[in-house]
């Protein structure tokens, strides 16, 4: 997971970039979709460093908001990705991968607490 869905995040960036397939008004909710993803394992990174430099406790209510808007933000970027999956565009799969890999870290963090 720790090494999955940064791959997933920056090829997908690297794609957009790149744009070798069109980008029309069906490519948008991919792109907003795939920058809540983004988002979303941002908030992850800072998250672990924050609790590696300065530790939570537990049920820490700043970790529990952290929790919260990680799954939330994930589910929006699902939510947005999954309504432009049938038109090609250059996020039409890595914006569902990301945001679903996403979701399912911050799931699994919660089930840890």
């Amino acid at each position: 997971m720790y090494i999955v869905m940064p791959v997933v995040i920056v090829w997908g960036w690297l794609r957009w970039k790149k744009g070798t397939q069109p980008r029309n008004v069906f490519s948008t909710p991919s792109l907003i979709g795939f920058t809540f993803a983004t988002a979303s394992s941002l908030l992850a990174v800072f998250s672990i460093a924050c609790a590696i430099a300065f530790g939570f406790r537990h049920y820490d209510p700043t970790l529990l908001k952290i929790f919260r808007s990680g799954l939330l933000l994930s589910l929006v970027g699902f939510l947005f990705a999954v309504c432009s999956v049938w038109r090609p565009s250059p996020l039409r799969w890595h914006a569902p991968a990301g945001a679903a890999g996403m979701f399912l870290f911050w799931f699994v963090a919660v089930l840890g607490e």
